[in-house]
């Protein structure tokens, strides 16, 4: 079937090539068909009033007392200057040649209009195609990864299962097993999450319920439960929280889902033992920001606009190293929007690695709520509102 896939692709793009010549060429000739004829229709009509000029003259001849009853015959007749006969009345030969060339300008407008609607249709049709099948292959992928992500942790976990079964091990080598096993467990739980927390969003019909939070605390809280696991994989985390207060209104576990899977994202593509991540949260104006930083392979200018896209990833399943199922940075943007919030990506400060930064707004009423309680009871510390850096 792989194999047949660029034959089925080039085979459309040769049927869309032939429809499009034959909607050119079938317009083109349309419009030069009905111009002559046209054309004809008038050259016709100029001739047939000559020759009722040569009747109606010869009638006058025979008859001079008829000129009245000819001109009212004859409309687009008229007297000649000298009064001895007939001739086509200028008026009526320049009103003919108007309808003439109008006619013409209209094929010569109405047809390019045809052949543009037809061409817009066939490209929109061609995009959807071509949309459609690069879901078709993301979904695929996505198949795979899934597939991957449950069976690798799985066979992992029976062959350490089986092996504390089948042989003693001393308290040192059963201790690193047991840490094996808990990581594969983790990696199951993260694709669980993952899966479970999109789906939910695609079928939830009304937004989540905000809550009013301070994201120096939310963080903090988050930190503490994501620190260790993240550390076993590796991560070195150095945290700075912002000095004053980040009101903010958010879904407290929504948020926990979406940040997780930020700092998932920077350890899974930093190499080495140690994976350096920062994150940073400031201020600013009225938006509230958090970075997440890391010192990994970073993300091309032209991947930046897709990383967020449900089931993309870079390269192929079939042979991509990093753990994932295309899922998580979607999800960070799906979250982050019910917030009222938006997500972006950058380089690293360094210039090094990536930077994935939430934005959401600052919630102002309550900020003034805080500033007035501060002013009755004095200025908070900054280890009270979680400031500082924490590593």
């Amino acid at each position: 079937m792989a194999a047949l896939t660029p034959d089925r692709h080039s085979a459309t793009r040769v049927a869309f090539t032939v429809i499009v010549v034959f909607v050119v060429a079938q317009v083109t000739w349309w419009i030069l068909m009905q111009g002559r004829l046209a054309n004809e229709l008038r050259d016709t009509t100029l001739a047939a009033w000559e020759l009722d000029v040569q009747t109606a003259n010869a009638l006058l001849v025979l008859d001079p007392a008829a000129e009245t009853a000819l001109l009212s015959r004859y409309a687009h007749l008229r007297p000649t200057a000298g009064g001895a006969g007939f001739e086509v009345d200028p008026a009526a030969r320049r009103e003919v040649e108007r309808r003439s060339a109008r006619t013409v300008r209209m094929l010569a407008f109405e047809g390019p209009f045809f052949a543009l609607v037809i061409l817009g249709l066939l490209l929109f049709i061609a995009g959807s195609l071509r949309a459609e099948r690069e879901l078709k292959r993301r979904q695929a992928n996505f198949l795979s990864a899934v597939t991957h992500e449950f069976k690798t942790p799985i066979s992992t976990l029976r062959l350490l299962v089986q092996t504390l079964r089948l042989r003693p091990l001393g308290a040192t080598r059963q201790q690193d097993y047991l840490r094996r096993m808990e990581g594969e467990i983790d990696r199951l739980e993260r694709t669980s999450e993952q899966v479970l927390a999109t789906a939910r969003l695609e079928q939830a019909t009304a937004p989540p319920p905000l809550a009013a939070a301070d994201l120096n605390q939310v963080v903090q809280g988050w930190i503490g439960r994501l620190r260790p696991g993240l550390e076993v994989r590796g991560a070195d985390l150095d945290v700075r929280y912002s000095p004053e207060p980040l009101p903010v209104a958010l879904d407290g576990d929504a948020f926990g889902v979406a940040f997780s899977n930020l700092l998932d994202n920077a350890v899974k593509y930093t190499a080495g033992d140690d994976k350096r991540v920062s994150v940073t949260l400031e201020r600013d104006g009225d938006l509230v920001m958090l970075h997440v930083d890391d010192e990994g392979v970073g993300v091309a200018p032209s991947e930046r606009s897709r990383v967020f896209e449900r089931f993309y990833r870079t390269g192929d399943e079939m042979t991509r190293e990093s753990e994932g199922v295309g899922l998580g940075l979607a999800l960070v943007k799906s979250t982050v929007e019910a917030m009222r919030g938006w997500v972006k990506v950058a380089d690293g400060p360094s210039g090094r690695g990536t930077r994935f930064t939430v934005v959401l707004p600052r919630r102002v009423a309550l900020a003034e709520s805080d500033e007035r309680n501060d002013d009755a009871t004095g200025p908070r510390t900054s280890a009270a509102l979680g400031g500082g850096s924490a590593v």
